[in-house]
């Protein structure tokens, strides 16, 4: 295996490959530059938001010069961070941030990144997740994004997630570990965990988000920011933006050099298990597919589970400000 030197891999060699596949304009000479030099990304560890990891050679051609990044290892306290203004940007499940919209959180969903990432392993007999009923399902704890991606797929099928469910959270032991161990009977996962499910030789999957209707057609992760700090910085929240589209692009055009920057950058250890991951998900589909629709598919699905206090429509009037990503959309069409 070819190992890239992360220095000599560099602006240089990431601006030519995403130029192959978009188009030139002359949007970035035309936007003023942005209010502030410096912008604040949670360091995160999912291979899945490959983009994420990439960006910052992107976000120096945006005009930011200092991309900290910020050590938030749970989602929870990423949040309490945004809230309080010592984070700028995250991304996280799309049904999960409409959830921590509903209890208040100072957010705003700027874009959507790829589609799908999830994958529900079962262990026999169970087929669909219809015949998770009454079945044991480990999580790592209420409200995270996998108990809230499942209790949506299981109102979805006429489940009750409340009543039907035998949730087992991680006091019991990790997730994975139980139902490697078949002491529970389905397992929801996000790269790398499922590329380690299938070298321990579990090969199941009943659903694959990336595949399966109607998860595939619409967006898995949303990136959204401190509300303030948006409303405030509408210039840097924009080259924010494309430098993040940039990246995804550069991740469907360059899978291998991708793979190894997360290696190199140590946000992963394992270079098979990034090119595998990188390669399945379609970052490329944020051209095509609409933030708001996903917005409003999982605000409608957790309030049919009755997992909402707010209406949807007002969540999404309050949360959300989709202007910068119609008008990326519309510049770097291609």
């Amino acid at each position: 295996m070819h190992v890239y030197n992360r220095r000599q891999f560099g602006l240089t060699a990431a601006a030519a490959s995403v130029a192959a596949v978009l188009p030139a304009n002359s949007a970035l000479a035309a936007d003023p530059p942005p209010e502030t030099k410096t912008i604040r990304l949670k360091k995160s560890f999912a291979i899945c938001f490959a983009p994420y990891y990439v960006v910052e050679d992107f976000l120096h051609a945006e005009g930011f010069e200092d991309v900290q990044r910020v050590n938030a290892k749970h989602s929870a306290k990423a949040m309490r961070m945004l809230d309080d203004g010592e984070l700028d940007f995250d991304l996280d499940f799309a049904g999960k941030l409409v959830h921590d919209l509903d209890a208040g959180r100072k957010i705003t969903a700027v874009g959507g990144l790829h589609v799908g990432c999830y994958e529900l392993f079962a262990g026999e007999p169970i087929h669909t997740i219809g015949d998770l009923k009454g079945k044991r399902v480990g999580i790592n704890g209420f409200h995270g994004g996998e108990h809230l991606y499942l209790s949506i797929m299981f109102a979805y099928v006429g489940l009750d997630p409340k009543r039907d469910i035998e949730w087992v959270t991680e006091d019991s032991g990790s997730p994975l570990e139980l139902f490697a161990a078949g002491e529970t009977d389905a397992f929801l996962g996000f790269p790398p965990e499922p590329q380690m499910l299938r070298s321990r030789g579990h090969n199941r999957v009943i659903l694959n988000t990336v595949l399966d209707h109607p998860w595939s057609q619409f967006f898995c992760c949303v990136m959204f920011g401190n509300r303030a700090w948006i409303r405030d910085h509408p210039v840097a929240t924009k080259r924010f933006l494309r430098a993040m589209y940039k990246a995804a692009d550069f991740c469907t055009a360059n899978p291998a050099q991708a793979a190894q920057q997360l290696v190199d950058g140590g946000y992963v250890e394992r270079y098979d298990y990034a090119l595998e991951a990188i390669r399945m998900i379609p970052y490329d589909l944020w051209h095509e597919y609409d933030a708001e629709d996903t917005m409003r598919f999982y605000a409608l699905r957790l309030h049919d589970a009755g997992m909402l206090k707010t209406p949807p429509n007002a969540l999404l009037a309050e949360g959300t400000d989709w202007r910068s990503l119609n008008e990326l959309k519309r510049e770097m069409k291609g």
